[in-house]
């Protein structure tokens, strides 16, 4: 990038289902949250990007409602219907324009309103897949795990162990949903069964929920604070339909971590990166980013997993917040790891800190079975 660009202030509320606050609360609170931590106000902001979705609040053009709660009043305003992450990649690309030195960029879900799994039906091919009513995201998801489980000797077990680490690290993250800190494997494996072999500890909760933070331009982060997190790199990419595509890996995602290492000058990403925040709707989809992300080679995530290499105390620490399975406020999700992301390098994540991050990756996903990636590397360094 020709521009560099900062995160230089960050807030997010704390996720639960169906909480004592309007929709329009939880943002102002993320939004003027993320503004306190940069130490500006409303003012210093050229553009807002607003990530929601129309079904998600059952309502249309959405967005209009939440203008004066972000703090978007006469100001440049868009919106993004997707994970948070590429909201933030939108922002980025206004202020690279060279139109804007600063934005501020707010995700919300209120899950508790309208089930995102009854939404994701909609997603799909209205011609064929919608008539049957078979699929939605945990059925397909079921399928997904199914076809990994069997190409690759997964176990039920394995799978669940993804559960225990993030439900555990949760719990020692005050903003995360499900807290479950003496979770074991056994209670994963006899939670309730949707769709074999999806249990409801496999799937991340229905959250509310609304995450925040303020970019800026090299010139004005400076101006700002002296611990600006940097965006070193970034890559997105969108795969095909869930009938067009291989499910028994993330194709997409694959690429787009190289287009964000490339950009980054990683060459090694299990050895550079000290820390990551990824989104992972469903347990097995974690050991599939293991390998997207390239920190082992295909159908080994049941090793890296087996092998506490990403536990809190391991050498590649993934989810230390508690991830998707902690906390899911649909379109704040992938923004929500960002900024727990850049808590980690700034030394500001309590409980849940790893000593001695420099760097560290976030990712977001939307669509069934992942099907659209984003990642981003993020560095303390000037």
């Amino acid at each position: 990038m020709k521009r560099k660009i900062a995160i230089v202030g960050y807030a997010q509320t704390h996720h639960e289902h169906d909480p004592p606050n309007t929709r329009e609360g939880m943002v102002f609170e993320a939004a003027k949250g993320a503004l306190d931590k940069a130490g500006i106000t409303k003012e210093a902001i050229d553009t807002v990007i607003n990530v929601s979705s129309d079904y998600q609040d059952g309502r249309t053009i959405s967005n209009l409602f939440l203008v004066m709660a972000e703090g978007a009043y006469l100001k440049d305003e868009s919106k993004v219907e997707m994970d948070g992450a590429f909201g933030v990649l939108y922002a980025m690309m206004r202020i690279l324009s060279g139109n804007h030195d600063t934005a501020l960029v707010v995700g919300v879900t209120q899950g508790s309103i309208f089930s995102p799994h009854q939404i994701s039906f909609y997603t799909l091919d209205p011609t064929f897949d919608r008539q049957i009513g078979l699929l939605n995201d945990v059925s397909t998801a079921a399928i997904q795990a199914r076809m990994y489980k069997n190409k690759y000797g997964v176990s039920d077990e394995q799978i669940a162990m993804v559960s225990v680490k993030n439900l555990v690290n949760a719990a020692s993250n005050p903003y995360a949903h499900r807290k479950i800190p003496d979770i074991t494997v056994k209670e994963v494996l006899e939670s309730k069964l949707y769709y074999d072999p999806i249990r409801e500890l496999n799937i991340s909760p229905i959250s509310d929920g609304a995450c925040a933070l303020v970019l800026a331009s090299e010139e004005k982060a400076k101006e700002i604070t002296d611990a600006p997190v940097w965006i070193k790199g970034v890559g997105s990419c969108q795969d095909s339909y869930l009938r067009d595509r291989i499910l028994l890996k993330l194709e997409s995602l694959e690429t787009a971590a190289k287009k964000a290492y490339e950009m980054a000058e990683l060459k090694n990403p299990s050895t550079e990166l000290d820390i990551a925040e990824v989104t992972e709707r469903f347990s097995h989809e974690e050991l599939m980013i293991y390998e997207a992300l390239g920190l082992c080679s295909e159908g080994k995530g049941k090793i890296i997993i087996e092998t506490g290499i990403t536990e809190r105390k391991g050498q590649m620490p993934v989810n230390p917040s508690g991830g998707a399975l902690g906390a899911d406020p649909v379109c704040a999700t992938g923004l929500v790891r960002i900024v727990e992301a850049a808590k980690q390098i700034r030394g500001e994540a309590g409980k849940h800190q790893i000593q001695g991050v420099r760097q560290a990756l976030a990712h977001g996903q939307t669509g069934l079975c992942a099907q659209s990636n984003i990642v981003f590397i993020l560095g303390g360094e000037g």
